[in-house]
């Protein structure tokens, strides 16, 4: 607690000299506006794509200089270091979970160029931020707050659209890397670490035509701290991986096509992902007559494959009006390989295999812009299909096609239309309406209203006021799990959740001298408001049976910041925020509905050096103690709800990049997790059906080293 009161007392003076300043007549009117020229063109929820500061919504920027100064490959590393996103790694799955304003990563949209990507739970929500590369990103946009107007269901957050590359200035133009890298202290050529290479070539055939081609191959050889791996034989709970290990794939291509008439572009996109669970359960398999053992383990093997088409054409209708329209076709499978390994002979049997998830999904969206423009009104019309099907055995529990599959139809029809009003050159308005359709609930009916003012000191005032809904997933819709130790099933008369969400942002950008001095401050607040939220709950106390319901009510406001201040080649950026969650399970009971307060701060460091031509950057994140209201048994056997807590933690990351040869050649060097993080202290769970309640939560595998080399040729 004093460790966040003293970041709370810096942050808070840091801002308020920043609001002091932005006073001072030191610029003129006009070198205001040429610094904000330079801002860079955003497309998310966008009539027409236009610069930060023209847009209505406050979109957060992700540059590609920034991710490739952080030397990241995956949108999960990327996003542990923003504020308000927190990262939490599942290491028997590997995947990685993700939440923004307390709500997990159902509750917001990944997009690539504006659709959603499937993923083993639909479309666009709950994707694994491990399996996105950013090796063809030009830039990431986020937008925070309800984005159900624009973009439909699960925007209940906000949205993360993902821009990737288009064009480039040279005729041709290849691009490899190695990358290697530590897991903790753990490190092998072969077996531990992570080892990384990547190859992509781009042309520019005619003024017309460009195409580009990459290749990806990411290797994680796991957290193995103190397991054996896979040839280890004793049955000590030693053998396998404490993270497991993974190899992924990824194949991209993309043939762009561009005039004064018409713009087109194909991308195909594959993704393969192989994981090894290693059983910690080794069967001695002894022979007493002759005193010798055949050890041996019933070992899996999880296989992830997607494919994504995307055809996209836009140009004008009229003289003014624009249209937009893609269509997508998008497949994920998920395979089970099961089998007995003899550990002394390393041989297999009893191999089975099988396919227990799979999701395939036609998408289209179409936008109409400028249909009605004039110098005070814009409006759009569109549309979104989505075509879903799939089936699933949950939790992989069986490979059998015929057994506990529940096939899955999704078709939902949207029409949504958004007016932008200038009611004067300082205030505008930006209207919106969503009607859904679909096949499996009722219309649902989405509204926004957004708006920006900027004062005459140029001060920004922007507002989004919204609701966005939450259709339910596979999981709670069909889920079956029930043996002889479990009950646990979907429901498919789940209703969706009903969502509100109200941001405010207040920026201020002003430079000092002659601009080589610029600084931004942003203060805004939130508020999100859930209705009818889902939660497996107990439907039946013996046998005991469990059932996902809509009972549960989830509230949250907060207050933060982001500050950036720039000097010449030296960068600085602070940000904080504060949250405060009160959820209600089950409004029936005496669950409780307190508000319970989270603090975060993050700030990063850049400084370039042109003669060294070499950059420095240094990146915190701190997150304090979080607390959650838990159902326990007290000492008289009775259920009541008491207050747990999950201890405060730091990430802090260091790069450092040198160019050779004109950037024909780069080095990175860096070290993540330089704090040595690797679990915290929690009492914010409650035990499983058959164990207690886990004491320790696992964030990572403590401080790595990478080292990444570049080859840029350009012609």
């Amino acid at each position: 607690m004093i460790l966040n009161k003293k970041f709370f007392t810096f942050y808070f003076l840091f801002f308020l000299s920043g609001f002091i300043f932005s006073q001072q007549k030191l610029v003129k009117k006009k070198d205001t506006l040429g610094v904000e020229a330079l801002e860079e063109v955003v497309v998310t929820g966008q009539h027409n794509p236009q610069s930060v500061n023209k847009s209505v919504f406050e979109v957060k920027l992700i540059s590609r200089k920034e991710i490739e100064a952080r030397a990241v490959n995956n949108l999960s590393d990327l996003l542990n270091q923003s504020l308000n996103i927190n990262i939490t790694p599942n290491t028997t799955t590997g995947k990685s979970g993700v939440s923004l304003f307390g709500l997990d990563a159902q509750y917001f949209k990944i997009l690539i160029d504006n659709i959603p990507v499937i993923n083993e739970e639909g479309v666009g929500n709950n994707v694994d931020l491990t399996l996105i590369n950013l090796d063809d990103v030009e830039q990431i946009e986020i937008v925070e707050g309800a984005m159900g107007v624009q973009y439909g269901a699960n925007a209940v957050s906000g949205v993360i659209n993902i821009i990737t590359k288009k064009s480039s200035q040279y005729k041709t133009k290849i691009n490899a890397f190695l990358q290697e890298e530590t897991v903790g202290d753990e490190y092998e050529w072969f077996d531990k670490g992570r080892h990384i290479q990547s190859l992509k070539a781009s042309h520019n055939f005619t003024n017309e035509i460009f195409g580009t081609v990459s290749y990806l191959r990411n290797d994680f050889g796991g957290f193995w701290d103190d397991r054996q791996g896979e040839i280890y034989d004793k049955n000590d709970g030693l053998r396998g991986h404490l993270w497991l290990p993974k190899e992924q794939h990824n194949v991209k291509t993309l043939l762009h096509y561009s005039n004064d008439k018409i713009r087109l572009f194909y991308k195909f996109d594959f993704f393969n992902e192989r994981i090894d669970s290693y059983n910690n359960t080794v069967n001695l398999n002894e022979n007493s007559a002759t005193e010798t053992s055949n050890p041996f383990a019933l070992d899996e093997v999880y296989k992830n494959n997607r494919f994504i088409h995307h055809l996209n054409a836009s140009g004008h209708l009229t003289a003014v009006a624009v249209y937009n329209i893609s269509a997508s076709y998008q497949e994920q499978t998920k395979d089970l390989e099961t089998y007995t390994y003899f550990i002394r002979k390393d041989e297999k049997t009893n191999i089975q295999k099988g396919e227990y998830l799979s999701r395939n999904a036609f998408l289209s969206r179409g936008t109409f812009s400028n249909l009605i423009y004039t110098n005070k009104f814009n409006f759009q019309a569109g549309y979104d299909l989505t075509l879903e099907n799939g089936f699933g055995s949950p939790l992989a529990i069986t490979i059998d096609p015929d057994e506990n599959i529940v096939k899955q139809r999704l078709n939902n029809y949207d029409v949504f239309a958004s007016s932008e009003i200038t009611l004067s050159d300082r205030f505008s308005l930006r209207p919106g309406a969503r009607v859904s359709f679909t096949n499996l609930f009722d219309n649902q009916y989405v509204l926004s209203l957004s708006s920006k003012y900027i004062f005459k000191n140029n001060l920004q005032l922007r507002t989004i006021i919204g609701s966005a809904n939450r259709t339910p997933n596979y999981d709670e819709l069909y889920s079956y799990f029930v043996d002889v130790n479990h009950n646990v099933q979907g429901n498919p008369n789940l209703n969706p959740e009903k969502g509100v969400s109200a941001f405010i942002h207040l920026k201020k950008k002003y430079a000092l001298g002659n601009k080589v001095t610029r600084i931004q401050n942003k203060l805004s607040a939130s508020y999100i408001n859930l209705k009818d939220r889902i939660e497996l709950i107990i439907v039946e106390q013996s046998p005991l049976a469990y059932q996902y319901n809509n009972i549960d009510s989830y509230k949250s406001f907060g207050i933060f910041s982001e500050n950036v201040l720039e000097h010449n080649h030296f960068r600085f950026q602070l940000g904080a925020s504060f949250l405060g969650i009160s959820k209600i399970l089950d409004s029936n009971t005496n669950s409780k509905d307190d508000y319970l307060f989270n603090f975060q701060l993050n700030s990063n460091i850049n400084y370039t050096v042109p003669n060294w031509k070499t950059s420095f950057a240094l990146y915190f994140k701190h997150v304090g103690e979080e607390q959650q209201f838990v159902e326990k048994t007290n000492d008289e056997g009775e259920q009541e709800f008491v207050r747990g807590v999950t201890d405060a933690f730091s990430w802090f990351d260091v790069t450092v990049k040198k160019s050779f040869l004109n950037k024909t050649f780069e080095a990175s060097f860096g070290i993540r997790n330089l704090l040595d993080v690797t679990s915290v202290n929690t009492s914010a769970f409650s035990g499983g059906a058959h164990d207690g309640p886990p004491t320790s939560m696992l964030l990572g595998y403590g401080r790595s080293y990478f080292l990444k080399l570049a080859y840029n040729l350009n012609l």
